[in-house]
């Protein structure tokens, strides 16, 4: 199972990113089920949205929404308080509440692969960066 970011969400959708060629051609030779969360998918649908890119953001909400894109896992409040406490012990790092979010549920799930440009999820430590 791959944990997928909002980065990579946000670059396999608008050709101009810089990390688009890279996202799309890790999506497409992917074989490996998916999962991301309403967390990440919150975020993607901002980033979308501020950035002009309305009806994109609607197509990606439709699909991942729909189960079409990935695993969607709704964060609980235990996991919510969980994050919270990541958010308080990593404060010498620079982690979005969302990265706290994500780094809590690729351990509790015990997920390997995380597909990102974030070099957040390079701190977590305890997951490969793909693609």
């Amino acid at each position: 199972m791959i944990f997928v970011d909002s980065g990579a969400w946000f670059a396999s959708l608008i050709p101009v990113d810089p990390d688009h060629a890279a996202a799309s051609a890790g999506l497409a030779r992917n074989r490996q089920p998916l999962i991301t969360t309403d967390y990440v998918v919150d975020e993607t649908l901002t980033l979308l949205r501020v950035r002009g890119q309305k009806s994109r953001a609607a197509s990606f909400g439709s699909k991942v929404l729909a189960g079409a894109l990935a695993h969607l896992h709704f964060v609980t409040p235990d996991e919510f308080q969980e994050a919270w406490e990541v958010f308080l012990r990593y404060d010498d790092k620079n982690w979005s509440f969302t990265d706290c979010t994500s780094k809590r549920i690729i351990e509790k799930l015990d997920i390997a692969l995380a597909f990102s440009f974030d070099h957040h999820f390079r701190q977590f430590g305890n997951v490969i960066i793909v693609p």
